[in-house]
């Protein structure tokens, strides 16, 4: 199994140096990791997942980029279309792209985007939209299509990012697998996620997807100070719900031990049968990416 590493895109401090991400970037480049990820948001003080594409594919030259995920309703088609085929190009074909629908209304009023596309039908009519760009059909009166073509035939790999079954079952006419996230790490619903994903791309006669889970992760030596980590962060991140359920979530959410334990986390996980665990930081110093590069080695 494949362990990827999420920068550390939603932490409040981040800006507090000019370049953390890029040495985050070139510290998982370097390392055994498999994937350098990063999610999008609008409303919030994390940056703009296409500028950091850009940004990501010149700080590094071997780990995957993949998007966890994109919104592509906040989006209008054809630009995200060629902004991610830019991305792949830049990139040499090392991009992956998961997109969801979104839990926050608020996003899509910050970008000025229709309510009602909200939807599973929404996001799959975009993706069409964006696949007729990357075959280099011509999708508007102009003397040339679209491009730049992308590295990748076709168009970059393509990953659903949701847990509930309409939206696999709907996913797998278009996606090649799913881009999952486990809030607890409950090895039974991994499972299930995992099964149900596989028999719906079976139904659809499509090839086996690709499976990545993710999953927040804060490391200490025992003295409980990980647990804590995990609150803040998600008190910070989850800002748009109410922070008593909040804190429910924070007390079981994700991960908080030691890098030991969590070898042992990983070991189940690949057990389940996924193809790439992404973790997800809670905190901004890089020096958790090389504390646990060693694990993978």
């Amino acid at each position: 199994m494949d362990v990827g590493m999420t920068l550390p895109v939603m932490e409040p401090d981040l800006w507090a140096a000019e370049d953390t991400l890029e040495r985050w970037a070139r510290a998982v480049d370097e390392g055994p990791w498999s994937s350098l990820c990063f999610g999008e948001r609008m409303a919030f003080d994390n940056p703009e997942t296409l500028t950091l594409l850009g940004a990501a594919a010149a700080w590094t030259s071997r780990v995957r980029l993949v998007t966890t995920v994109v919104v592509p309703q906040l989006h209008p088609p054809v630009p995200l279309a060629k902004a991610l085929a830019t991305g792949d190009r830049l990139s040499g074909g090392r991009l992956t792209v998961g997109l969801g629908v979104g839990g926050r209304d608020e996003d899509y009023r910050a970008a000025d985007a229709d309510l009602a596309t909200k939807t599973i039908a929404g996001m799959a009519e975009r993706v069409a939209a964006m696949r007729r760009v990357w075959a280099g059909e011509r999708v508007a009166d102009a003397v040339r299509p679209v491009g730049p073509p992308p590295v990748q035939p076709g168009g970059p790999e393509l990953l659903v990012g949701t847990l509930g079954p309409r939206t696999i079952r709907a996913a797998a006419a278009w996606a090649d697998g799913l881009a999952g996230m486990s809030l607890d790490l409950d090895p039974a619903e991994m499972a299930k996620v995992f099964a149900l994903t596989r028999e719906a791309w079976r139904e659809a006669g499509r090839p086996e997807p690709r499976v990545t889970t993710s999953f927040w992760f804060a490391l200490d030596d025992g003295d409980g100070s990980a647990r804590e980590q995990i609150h803040r962060h998600l008190r910070h991140y989850m800002n748009w719900i109410p922070a008593d359920f909040v804190d429910l979530v924070a007390a079981t959410a994700g991960f908080a031990g030691t890098p030991a334990q969590l070898r042992e986390v990983l070991d189940r996980v690949a057990d389940l049968g996924a193809d790439e665990v992404q973790l997800i930081p809670t905190a901004s110093s890089v020096d958790q990416v090389h504390r646990l590069a060693d694990l993978l080695v």
